[in-house]
């Protein structure tokens, strides 16, 4: 199975484990990440103003694309995965927003949201299976206790997103399961680590990044997985005085549980 994929820049840049630790696992999945050509980046962050349409064009283009091949587009980066998700709803149920994107786009054929916008973990989920992916498993992480960060960026707004509960989620703690380990459950997993707050007010950001780490560590967690570039970063650079954990993007646990890790 072939499945068209947009990288996004991070993963080109600071962000390359989440990438090609992704593309090592689905090989040994028997699946493949095609890349979409000359994709632009998303604009990171989804524009709030509804009048406002250039910084959806460039989504919409990957989308469009992705629809002429066969209408699905998988995605690593949960920013990445927020703003096409979003944009692509936008697409398929605002009409003002849709006319004006088609009208300065001039595609061959009017997008219309058409393509179904899928986060690995979804794949691995939905159409893997977990269960098929724990029989891939050949060095399980017996005895690990990890705890899933979500972030905000997967689960909200709910009724868009459409990924898990917001509340409750717990499609990472059933990957982390499949892979052989222990998901621990703690308080703020899907909660937000304060995003871009972190260049303009660095204190806020480390004081949110301290109650995750705390409550984590203090439930025996000993790494957090992530699927979001930024959220790894500030995890990191603004855990302060919290006690500080192992961060690792997801598909480096899949890639080592899958035996493939040390081949990247």
């Amino acid at each position: 199975m072939v499945y068209n994929y947009y990288p996004g820049c991070t993963l080109s840049t600071k962000a390359k484990q989440l990438d090609l630790y992704a593309k090592k696992a689905a090989e040994a999945l028997g699946f493949e990440l095609a890349e979409l050509k000359e994709w632009q980046c998303c604009g990171a962050v989804y524009p709030l103003v509804q009048d406002e349409i250039g910084t959806r064009l460039s989504s919409v283009r990957s989308l469009a694309a992705a629809a002429a091949i066969d209408g699905k587009l998988v995605t690593l980066c949960s920013a990445c995965h927020h703003v096409l998700k979003r944009v692509n709803s936008d697409m398929a149920e605002n009409k003002e927003i849709n006319a004006k994107v088609n009208a300065y786009l001039e595609l061959d054929k009017p997008y219309q949201g058409e393509t179904q916008v899928l986060h690995y973990l979804e794949v691995l989920r939905d159409e893997i299976g977990f269960e098929e992916l724990a029989k891939k498993v050949v060095k399980p992480l017996t005895g690990r206790k990890i705890g899933a960060y979500y972030g905000c960026l997967l689960l909200r707004p709910a009724g868009v997103m459409q990924f898990d509960d917001p509340e409750n989620p717990s499609i990472l703690e059933d990957f982390i399961k499949a892979l052989g380990a222990e998901p621990v459950v703690y308080d703020y997993r899907n909660e937000c680590c304060g995003g871009y707050i972190a260049l303009k007010d660095k204190s806020s950001a480390q004081n949110m990044v301290s109650k995750i780490l705390t409550s984590a560590a203090n439930k025996g967690v000993e790494a957090l997985i992530t699927a979001c570039p930024l959220c790894s970063y500030n995890l990191q650079v603004n855990a302060a005085a919290a006690q500080p954990l192992p961060i690792f993007y997801f598909t480096e646990l899949l890639a080592e549980a899958l035996g493939v890790k040390e081949e990247v």
